[in-house]
Parts: C-alpha cells; sequence; structure tokens
C-alpha cells in the first residue's frame, strides 16, 4: 500500500482503533479525487496527508476536554482540523459536534460528503466568518491556515460568547505573529510544539482580554 509507513506511524502514535484507520484511508482516497478540481491542500502534501495534515489536526483532540460538547472549525477547507477532530473524538467516544466554516460552496460540499461517508457528529455551515451576521457559539475554537493570529483574536472578540479554548495552529512565523498579538492583548495561553514539526506550535488559549490603548 502507497503510504503504509506514515499509516503505520499514525498508528503508532495514536494508538486508534481500525476502523478509524479506515475512515481516515477513505477520507484520503475522496480528497485526493476532489484536490484535482478544488485545489483543498498543496500538491507539495499529496504525498505526506498522513503526517501534515491528519496527524498534525489529530494532536488537538488531547487539548479538548472529553465532556466538552461543541467545536467550532473555522475556515475548514479540506477538513484540517475539524474533520480528523470529529473523527478522533469519534474514536475516543466523545459526544462532540463540530461545526465546520466555509465560504467556498464547493469545498463544502467536499466536507459534507465526508461527513456523509464516515458518519461523523459534524455539520457543514457555508458561510464567511467576517460577515457581520457571523456569530461563534461553540465552547472550542479551532483554526488552522486560516488567518493571521491578530485577526482570529479580533474576530473571536467580537463575534463569539461563552468559548472554553481556543486552539490555533501556528507556523515558522508563529512565535513573533504571537509576540505582536501579545502587544494588542493579554493572552492566557498554553504553547506545544507540534507533534509533526519542531518549527510549529499549537497554542490554547484560556483567557483573552484587549488591551486598552494608552
Amino acid at each position: 500500500m502507497v503510504g503504509s509507513g506514515h499509516i503505520d506511524a499514525f498508528s503508532r502514535l495514536t494508538r486508534v482503533s481500525r476502523e478509524t484507520i479506515s475512515s481516515l484511508a477513505k477520507y484520503e482516497e475522496i480528497l485526493k479525487i476532489h484536490n484535482k478540481n478544488l485545489n483543498l491542500i498543496g500538491k507539495s502534501t499529496l504525498n505526506n496527508i498522513w503526517n501534515r495534515h491528519f496527524l498534525d489536526s489529530f494532536q488537538v483532540i488531547d487539548f479538548i476536554d472529553k465532556n466538552c460538547k461543541t467545536a467550532v472549525d473555522l475556515g475548514s477547507g479540506a477538513g484540517f482540523p475539524g474533520l480528523v477532530v470529529a473523527i478522533a473524538a469519534k474514536d475516543k467516544n466523545y459526544s462532540l459536534k463540530v461545526k465546520l466554516i466555509e465560504k467556498s460552496p464547493k469545498k463544502a460540499k467536499f466536507l459534507k460528503e465526508i461527513i456523509s461517508e464516515l458518519k461523523l457528529n459534524a455539520n457543514v455551515v457555508v458561510e464567511d466568518a467576517f460577515e457581520k451576521s457571523f456569530q461563534i457559539n461553540e465552547e472550542v475554537i479551532m483554526a488552522r491556515a486560516f488567518k493571521p493570529i491578530k485577526i482570529i483574536l479580533e474576530l473571536i472578540h467580537n463575534r463569539a460568547k461563552n468559548w472554553k479554548k481556543i486552539i490555533i495552529f501556528l507556523g515558522k512565523s508563529g512565535k513573533s505573529e504571537l509576540d505582536q498579538a501579545s502587544k494588542s492583548w493579554d493572552i492566557e495561553y498554553k504553547q506545544t510544539m507540534s507533534i509533526t514539526s519542531k518549527d510549529s506550535l499549537v497554542i490554547e488559549i484560556n483567557n483573552l482580554k484587549k488591551k486598552i490603548e494608552q
């Protein structure tokens, strides 16, 4: 099997069931078919989906409380991390419902196909997160390859109520982005080096307050 080494590595690190591996393999198959027309992921990562996208997304299930009921993925695109988190929640028997926000109707149709095929506890909302009517009511807010952190924090500050945790994936420039954002925001957070890259961080924000401009 092509990529079986990546699958074996994923399986060792996550200890998921065979059913979950089968679900992810089906996800990979459908993703590769639709990627030709939708450009869901970069071509350079097509042969490394299990590590670059699946494992990278899966790691955040450990940051979500098992009693949490709702989560939202901003700008879901190919379904990372939202769909993978829904698959992880199913594997762990969490009663977590994941909402995927995606402004592209074509990408949203792809996401709905995965949800239906894998019978996931998730739904897709075709909406631009920056429309005035957009609101966030979920307990956990997730963002990966969405927008710069300052824009994400401003969006959450203006549109979210009663959230418990924000999970943001940061790349190579993440630390400097975070330092810049900290000039405008009081951010109570924990940072973890990504399991898939020493150059990437995953931050868990537990409290956020806008600083008063002097």
